[in-house]
């Protein structure tokens, strides 16, 4: 089982990529609430360079909030994070696929949204 949802954009550079990003995923009810630019942490705590590599924390409010009353202690898993990384072909969109992340939970409420989140994030990518 594939744990995210991919997609490669070969016609833009990383800041373009992260502004249809977000874009995107508030057109399908997502806000960000954290963003960790690891590139720059690595080079602050490292001294090390790497590529641009963002994380974002995304979430859907209706969605988080029907996945806490399913399963309280889900919150751990959330945000739903959606990685932006250059790589030699482009810059790649990852998102966290909520369904393989929370597979380990028996719930069948929970996994009834996590089966929505994953839709939602997927029309999100595919529309960057």
């Amino acid at each position: 089982m594939s744990y995210t949802i991919n997609r490669l954009i070969a016609d833009a550079d990383f800041e373009q990529v992260d502004q249809r990003t977000r874009q995107a995923l508030a057109d399908h009810g997502f806000g960000v609430m954290t963003e960790i630019d690891v590139k720059n942490t690595i080079k602050n705590k490292l001294d090390k360079e790497m590529a641009p590599y963002r994380i974002l924390g995304a979430c859907n409010p209706t969605m988080a909030w029907d996945a806490l009353q399913a399963e309280p202690r889900a919150g751990v898993m959330l945000p739903c994070n959606v990685v932006l990384r250059e790589v030699a072909a482009g810059i790649e969109v990852c998102a966290v696929d909520p369904v393989a992340s929370m597979a380990a939970i028996e719930n069948k409420e929970l996994t009834d949204v996590t089966k929505q989140v994953r839709d939602a994030l997927a029309k999100a990518v595919q529309a960057i």
